[in-house]
C-alpha cells in the first residue's frame, strides 16, 4: 500500500479516537497468549457491566445519556477514554521517537480544543440539549430540516471514524495478538453491538472509564520502569537521547514536521475545532446531572489527557535509547533498519523491553480495549442520530413512544455494526488517512459552525443553518476528494486540483460565511420568530431551567 500523506498520514491518524493510526497491511505475528488472556478478562468484566447496565436501561434517557446520572469525575474519565485512543498511545509515542519535540507540539494542537469546549460549550450543551447535539442546533429552528442536516453530518463523521477504527483494529490485532484480520474485525463489531444494544450509554460509559484507567495505569507503569533506567533524571535522559538520535540537538527544537505552513494551520484548526464538533464527544455532556458537572467533566478530562500526553512524551524519549539502540526490535537484528511490526509499534517494544511479555500483553489488551470503547461511543452516536433525530423527530414528528425509539436505536446499532464489519473487510488494504482527515474536516466545517452560531448568535435562521451546515459538509468533502490524498493517490490522476491535504482552513470560513449571509438575507416571518425565540434560549442556556433532570444510578 502506497503511503500517501507521508507525514500527515501519521498525523491525521494519531488523533482523537483513531485506533488505526497509519497502520498499513501487517504480517500476522505469533499468537500472543498473554495479550489474549488479558483481553478475555477485560471482555468478561465488561460483559458483566453490560448485564448490570441492561437492568438499569429502561427509558430513552437511560439509553442515550445514562439518564444524566453520571458524575463530573466519572464523565471526565469517560471523555478521556473516548479521546485517548490506541493511536494516541501508538502514534504519538512513535512521533516523539522519530521527531522529538515536534511530537509534543503536535499534542498541544489536540489539547487546544478543550478550552473551547470548557468555556464556550459545556454548560450550554447540558442546559440546552437532551440526547444529541441536534437538539441544540434545532432548538429554535425548523426541527425537521435542521435535524436532518445535523444527523447527516453526524453520520458522515461517525461512518468515517468507524472505518478508520475497524481497519485499524484488524491490522493492529493481527500484529499484536497473532489473530486473523477478519476474526479481529468480527470480534470488535460483535462486541460493540452487544455493549450498545443491551447496555446503552450506561454500559458504554463504564467500558470507557475502565479502559481509561487501564490506559493511564499501563502507560504510567511503562514510563516509570523506563525512567528508572535513567535514575528518573529528565536531564540525563535528554542528554543521552540527543547524543544517539539522528537529529542530534535538533531533537528538542521545533522543526519542519509540517513544512507547508498553510497545511499546518489547516490541520491545527481541524484538530482544535473538530474536537468541539465530534458527535460522540458532544453526547457525553448530556450524561451528567447538571451544567456544573458538565464543566467539571471537561476539567477532569483535560487533566487526564494532559497527564497522559506528558507520559507519552517521556515514553517516546526513553524509547529512543531503550528500543532504538536494541537490535532485538529491528528486522534482521540490525539497529537503524525497519522496526519489527512497523514504526507505530514503538510503545509495544518499549513495554516488552522494560516489563517483558506480561507488560506487552497487558498493553496489547489495553489497545484492543481502547478500540472497543471508542467504537461503542461512535456506534451510540450514530444510532442516536438515526433513532432520535431522524425517526422520532423528523419521521414521527415527536409522536414516537420511548419503546419504539429504543427499538429503532437498537436496530440502527446492529445495522451500523454490520456496516462497520463489512467496510472494515472491504477497506483492509486501503490507507485510511484521508478518511480520518475527512472526519475531522466534516466535524470542524459542518457541525461546529452551526452549533456555535445556534448557541451564541441570535441572528441565525433555519435557512442560514442549512446553508452553513450543508455548505461546510460538501466543501470539506470536496476539498479532501480534490486533494492529492484522494485525487492522485486513490483515483490515479496526474496532479491534484486542490493543493492542500487538510480542508478545515477553507471549509470552515465557507460554512460561517454561508450561515451569516443566508441568515441576514432571510426576511421571512419564520425567520423573525426564530430570532425572537433566541431570548428564551439564552435564559435556558444560562440557568438550565427546563433542562432534562437526572436519574439516579
Amino acid at each position: 500500500m502506497r503511503k500517501f500523506l507521508p507525514v500527515l498520514g501519521l498525523l491525521a491518524l494519531s488523533g482523537l479516537a483513531m485506533a488505526g493510526d497509519a497502520i498499513g497491511p501487517t504480517e500476522k505475528q505469533a499468537t500472543n497468549w498473554h495479550a489474549i488472556i488479558m483481553f478475555c478478562i477485560f471482555v468478561f468484566m465488561t460483559m458483566g457491566i453490560t448485564y448490570w447496565a441492561a437492568s438499569r436501561t429502561k427509558s430513552t434517557a437511560d439509553f442515550y445519556t445514562a439518564g444524566g446520572g453520571i458524575t463530573g469525575f466519572q464523565n471526565g474519565l469517560a471523555i478521556a477514554g473516548d479521546y485517548m485512543s490506541a493511536a494516541t498511545l501508538l502514534g504519538l509515542t512513535a512521533m516523539v521517537y522519530g521527531k522529538g519535540y515536534d511530537g509534543y507540539i503536535y499534542m498541544l494542537c489536540f489539547f487546544a480544543g478543550w478550552p473551547i469546549i470548557l468555556f464556550l460549550m459545556a454548560e450550554r450543551l447540558r442546559n440546552l440539549g437532551k440526547f444529541t447535539f441536534s437538539d441544540i442546533t434545532a432548538y429554535r429552528l425548523d426541527q425537521g430540516k435542521v435535524r436532518t442536516m445535523a444527523a447527516i453530518s453526524s453520520l458522515v463523521v461517525v461512518c468515517f471514524y468507524l472505518i478508520a477504527q475497524m481497519v485499524g483494529a484488524g491490522q493492529l490485532i493481527k500484529l499484536l495478538f497473532g489473530l486473523e484480520y477478519n476474526i479481529a474485525i468480527f470480534a470488535v463489531g460483535l462486541l460493540m453491538m452487544v455493549y450498545v444494544t443491551f447496555g446503552g450509554m450506561v454500559a458504554t460509559t463504564w467500558v470507557q472509564i475502565i479502559k481509561a484507567c487501564m490506559l493511564l495505569s499501563g502507560g504510567t507503569l511503562v514510563m516509570f520502569l523506563a525512567m528508572s533506567q535513567f535514575d528518573f533524571s529528565f536531564t540525563n535522559l535528554l542528554e543521552k537521547a540527543m547524543s544517539t538520535h539522528a537529529l542530534g540537538e535538533k531533537l528538542m527544537q521545533p522543526g519542519a514536521l509540517l513544512a507547508d505552513p498553510v497545511t499546518a494551520i489547516s490541520l491545527g484548526l481541524g484538530l482544535m475545532f473538530g474536537t468541539a464538533g465530534l458527535p460522540h464527544i458532544l453526547m457525553r455532556f448530556f450524561t451528567v446531572t447538571d451544567a456544573k458537572e458538565a464543566r467539571k467533566s471537561v476539567l477532569y478530562a483535560s487533566g487526564f489527557v494532559a497527564y497522559f500526553f506528558n507520559v507519552i512524551f517521556l515514553m517516546g524519549l526513553c524509547a529512543i535509547l531503550i528500543v532504538g539502540q536494541n537490535p532485538e526490535f529491528f528486522e534482521g537484528g540490525e539497529v537503524g533498519k525497519k522496526l519489527i511490526g512497523g514504526g507505530n509499534m514503538v510503545a509495544m517494544h518499549l513495554a516488552k523491553a522494560v516489563g517483558g511479555d506480561m507488560l506487552l500483553g497487558f498493553l496489547a489488551a489495553v489497545a484492543f480495549a481502547t478500540i472497543l470503547a471508542v467504537v461503542s461511543g461512535l456506534a451510540l452516536a450514530g444510532a442516536s442520530a438515526i433513532s432520535h433525530d431522524l425517526y422520532a423527530r423528523v419521521i414521527k414528528k415527536g409522536t414516537a413512544s420511548e419503546a419504539a425509539e429504543i427499538r429503532v436505536s437498537k436496530i440502527a446499532t446492529i445495522c451500523l455494526g454490520a456496516v462497520a464489519i463489512v467496510l472494515g473487510i472491504l477497506f483492509e488494504k486501503q490507507n485510511i488517512a484521508f478518511m480520518v482527515g475527512l472526519a475531522f474536516g466534516v466535524a470542524a466545517a459542518a457541525n461546529f459552525p452551526v452549533l456555535i452560531l445556534s448557541m451564541y448568535w441570535k441572528g441565525l435562521t433555519t435557512r442560514g443553518a442549512l446553508w452553513g451546515g450543508y455548505g461546510g459538509l460538501v466543501s470539506a468533502v470536496m476539498f479532501v476528494v480534490l486533494s492529492k490524498s484522494v485525487w492522485v493517490d486513490v483515483l490515479g490522476n496526474a496532479s491534484a486540483l486542490f493543493p492542500y491535504t487538510q480542508p478545515a482552513l477553507f471549509a470552515m470560513p465557507i460554512a460561517f460565511l454561508l450561515a451569516y449571509i443566508m441568515s441576514k438575507s432571510d426576511s421571512s416571518v419564520r425567520a423573525q420568530a426564530e430570532i425572537e425565540a433566541f431570548e428564551d434560549q439564552y435564559v435556558r442556556a444560562q440557568t438550565g431551567f427546563g433542562a432534562a433532570s437526572a436519574s439516579n444510578h
